[in-house]
């Protein structure tokens, strides 16, 4: 049998990371597999131990709604998971342990590098959306020295996420439903800030409402960014750049949190020189 890796959730059949660990595994030319497997919340502690006797198995990628509840039935938590509260990766380590991870922050990070690299007397990020995927972003986003305002509908839930995860940080919390209406809010000169939008929710995938985002609140000079995958052009993102803001979409956090996964599988760096038509393969 072939070394090969999985992504687990429930559901799973729309699940993107086959086609990227397969895309990257045909241009390696590796003798490996990676696919997805259905695994129910009742079937989760059987699964971990199946997987755990297999010598082939290299390791998984856990999607919803599995990140928390995986947590007990794996040899250890790496610091970042552990922070973020959440497992999207697990591996076997050099002694065979099973080890959870998270790459989502790091995914996520990845297109913002150049900007990170500049020096800023301020940052501050705008995040929508107070679900999984926002505790990812609000750790390495606090941990970029950015100031954060959490918006949800629930604001209770959004300053218990924010004094969870970054307790000694200076941030604020506010309706979702506040960046929904026009504001006239004039914006100091922001030379020498970075400002970020980030929708890190659900809303304006196929399936779901849309956003309603004014972006008369988005600084000059601001970044939009949207996690969401399908579509890759979203509403949010197609509004973003009418008004003159740069864009990134959700395709790049997904496949910068799928390449740490993939080194950590099957030991060697993706191949990240063919991303275009990686990107192209998943936008079809």
């Amino acid at each position: 049998m072939k070394p090969y890796a999985e992504v687990i959730g429930d559901p799973i059949a729309q699940s993107k990371s086959p086609t990227i660990h397969g895309f990257w595994i045909a241009k390696l030319g590796l003798d490996a597999d990676y696919s997805a497997a259905h695994v129910t919340s009742e079937g989760l502690a059987d699964y971990v131990a199946s997987r755990r006797e297999n010598p082939e198995w290299r390791g998984c990628n856990v999607t919803m709604p599995h990140k928390q509840a995986v947590q007990p039935f794996l040899d250890g938590i790496d610091e970042i998971a552990s922070a973020i509260g959440a497992v999207n990766t697990i591996y076997r380590d050099a002694s065979g342990r099973l080890v959870g991870t998270n790459t989502d922050m790091s995914g996520f990070l990845e297109p913002l590098a150049g900007d990170l690299a500049k020096s800023h007397y301020f940052r501050m990020a705008r995040i929508l959306g107070t679900g999984g995927a926002a505790r990812a972003i609000v750790t390495g986003l606090a941990g970029q020295g950015f100031t954060l305002v959490l918006a949800g509908r629930n604001p209770d839930k959004a300053r218990a996420m924010l004094d969870q995860l970054d307790p000694g940080g200076e941030h604020h919390t506010t309706l979702l439903d506040h960046f929904a209406e026009a504001t006239d809010f004039a914006f100091d000169d922001r030379e020498g800030c970075c400002d970020l939008v980030v929708n890190a929710s659900p809303l304006g995938m196929r399936g779901q409402p849309a956003l309603a985002f004014a972006w008369s609140h988005a600084p000059p000079g601001s970044i939009a960014y949207d996690i969401v995958t399908d579509p890759v052009e979203t509403e949010f993102l197609k509004g973003a750049r009418a008004a003159g803001f740069k864009t990134i979409d959700g395709l790049s956090m997904l496949i910068g949190q799928a390449a740490a996964a993939f080194t950590r599988f099957f030991g060697v760096e993706p191949p990240r020189e063919h991303d275009a038509e990686l990107r192209k393969r998943l936008s079809a």
